[in-house]
């Protein structure tokens, strides 16, 4: 027998070590295919279903294998997760002593300079922001690793923590006064010192192309390279492949000048002025457009003829302020670090402004908020770019989430990262999805392009509601939609004398509404898409997910227009090879909050008809969980009504992977 199958045996290390454990042969499946790929410095592309233990299911082959590994995963949070409970855990069944770090990007880490600078300063926002800094200070001073997640008491969203923090912007670097206590600095020193490192997708991504947060030191080192919900990876890849200009950005570096002017230079007031100038420019630019937020290509922006003239004005205070700086820098770091990101921001703008490249296509657009102004430069496709990295060096590359393949298909992941040559594996959940689970398509609701349709969903939510006594999440695909619900079910809960607490996306951080919803036991809570994925609510406390409609990417917007334009172009069909295979993930991800354990029972909702009426909807349910369908409300009841695991499927026996239908199935079926 191998040490894996001796480790994930009924018997093994991990049922001696780790409460609750379950031997799974699904685990062991993935663990040997991991291990085959450190072994060989293959690429292996694993879908996992919920429920399989993939994340012991690559940590214990990467423990055993004795080279440095790199673990990225989606979030901070999981980050966090990862590395405080279960690679804890993953050691414990090994005896390992391996070294692990914890690394993240500069942002969550107290800068003692900023600190020191802004509360010396003494100009602050609001008045909360005073004691809030007060609280940051205490914690630098006792904290051995300054991330700011573990500062208890003060919430990570505290607009405080912009003034205790850098930017790789605002770093002095090397030239600070505090470099040797530099907490940044530490996390880096204990990632190339140890043996596993996590990070997180934005980190690992910044580094690997802006060579800035301390990754790339470690990749060329490390044996083996872990992405967990590698769904992300190209939408992350995207972000920093790509570029971006805000007028936050400007805003900020014009306010850092005119104080900076005023205390290290106030016998030059030519650069006071110039900065006040830039302020002004950055915020005529905003002004530019309508207070309604606008998302447009460049060649769209043709319909709004102030900005040209507030670009031309903004380049010019620009540089400006930015000559003005060169002739200012050796007097003071700060001042220095202020040219620097002039320099930096008028390459940026002139990049954003040059005609594209045929041969490397991006999308130049321009988004505005209520407050500021964005430029991106989106590139349509980072295969090229991440594919060539994973064949730089000898290495093992695993990709694993448990939303990669559609049908078993990985060839729209693999298209989207470039990667040509990869191993694949399939592990399917081991829930009995057609005892635990009931999918509900309502019938006639009116089509999702509708005004009505939201009343629509609603209207068919509430009786669901009723039945299950709230315990939902309901998801949207626009926050507009989200808030037009809200307002219907406020009137429809007070109309019924219902008691159960409505929760909302937006209305407070999200772990805060998932700890009221959690604590509630009969919450409906409200979410859009950063609810379809990362949240894990095992139990009775979530008992239905209504999905209002199918995840499909706006397509007026400037990203997904032109990467179907582009497809367009080249031959291809992008709805077949782009959109749907995207919606089918998203919608895995939605579902998947609804069954987390053996135990739990649950509805999910889906009230978009789509999924039973067109012919690529068979496609979309068989991403699904082979739970038992139906289409009328009676089934759900029923299924509520028996409130046991061991009730028999109440349409029947549940569907096998040979029977999935390209409907859902009504009571005769089964």
């Amino acid at each position: 027998m191998s040490d894996l199958k001796r480790i994930f045996s009924p018997d093994g290390a991990c049922a001696t070590v780790l409460s609750g454990w379950r031997s799974r042969p699904q685990q062991l499946a993935m663990a040997e295919a991991v291990e085959q790929a450190i072994e060989t410095h293959g690429v292996l592309l694993a879908e996992a279903g919920t429920g399989t233990g993939k994340t012991l299911a690559y940590l214990i082959p990467a423990l055993l294998s004795g080279g440095k590994v790199v673990i990225s995963t989606g979030t901070k949070a999981l980050q966090d997760q990862l590395f405080h409970r279960d690679l804890p855990a993953a050691r414990r069944a090994l005896k390992s002593p391996v070294k692990v770090a914890l690394l993240k990007g500069r942002a969550n880490y107290v800068c003692h300079h900023h600190l020191q600078r802004n509360l010396s300063d003494g100009r602050f926002a609001n008045r909360d922001d005073v004691a809030w800094l007060q609280k940051i200070a205490r914690f630098a001073e006792t904290s051995s690793s300054g991330d700011r997640a573990e500062a208890e008491g003060i919430p990570e969203d505290a607009t405080a923590w912009f003034y205790a923090i850098s930017s790789r912007d605002t770093c002095l670097g090397s030239e600070c006064s505090h470099f040797k206590d530099c907490f940044v600095m530490s996390a880096r020193k204990a990632a190339l010192e140890a043996e596993v490192v996590v990070v997180n997708h934005h980190l690992f991504f910044a580094d690997l192309w802006l060579k800035d947060e301390g990754v790339a030191e470690l990749l060329p080192a490390c044996n083996t390279v872990i992405l967990d919900e590698a769904h992300q990876l190209a939408e992350t890849a995207a972000q920093f492949f790509g570029e971006t200009l805000s007028v936050a950005q400007l805003l900020d570096l014009a306010g850092d000048t005119k104080r900076l002017a005023a205390v290290k230079a106030g016998d030059f007031p030519a650069l006071r002025r110039a900065a006040e100038d830039l302020g002004k420019a950055a915020r005529d630019l905003r002004l530019a457009f309508p207070q309604n937020p606008v998302k447009a290509t460049v060649a769209e922006l043709t319909r709004y003829d102030k900005w040209p003239d507030a670009l031309k004005a903004l380049s010019a205070a620009l540089d400006e302020t930015a000559k003005l700086l060169e002739t200012q820098a050796e007097r003071d770091a700060d001042l220095k670090n202020c040219f620097e990101r002039a320099q930096g921001i008028e390459a940026t703008l002139a990049s954003w402004q040059r005609d594209d490249d045929p041969a490397n296509p991006r999308v130049r657009w321009l988004e505005t908020t209520l407050s500021s102004l964005l430029l991106h430069a989106t590139p349509l496709s980072v295969g090229a770019m991440f594919g060539a990295k994973l064949t730089e060096r000898a290495q093992a590359w695993i990709l694993t989430s448990a939303t990669l393949a559609v049908g078993g298909d990985f060839t729209h992941l693999k298209t989207r990262l470039g990667i040509e040559e990869a191993d694949t594996l399939c592990v399917d959940s081991p829930f009995d999805y057609p005892r635990q689970g009931v999918l509900y398509v309502p019938q006639n609701l009116p089509a999702p392009n509708t005004p009505e349709f939201t009343d629509a969903v609603v209207a068919a939510a509430l009786p669901v509601l009723e039945i299950s006594k709230g315990r939902a999440f309901i998801l949207f695909t626009s926050l507009r939609a989200l808030e037009k619900a809200r307002g219907l079910l406020v009137e429809a809960f007070k109309q019924r004398g219902w008691n159960y607490p409505l929760l909302v996306q937006g209305d407070a951080p999200k772990n805060e509404l998932l700890a009221r919803f959690q604590q509630a036991g009969n919450a409906v809570l409200l979410g859009s898409q950063g609810f379809w994925e990362g949240v894990d609510m095992p139990g009775e406390v979530l008992s239905v997910v209504i999905i209002d409609k199918l995840p499909f990417q706006p397509p007026d917007d400037p990203v997904v227009a032109a990467r179907i334009a582009l497809a367009e172009r080249n031959g291809g069909k992008p709805f077949m090879d782009y959109q749907l295979p995207h919606a089918a993930i998203s919608l895995k991800q939605g579902a998947g909050r609804l069954i987390r354990t053996e135990t739990d029972r649950g509805v999910l909702m889906i009230c978009d008809t789509r999924l039973a009426d067109k012919p690529y909807g068979k496609l979309l349910l068989n991403a699904l969980p082979a739970m038992t369908r139906t289409r009328k409300l009676e089934v759900v009841a029923r299924f509520f009504a028996a409130g046991s695991l061991n009730t028999p499927s109440l349409e029947g026996r549940g569907q096998g992977e040979g029977e999935r239908a390209a409907v859902p199935a009504d009571e005769a079926r089964g």
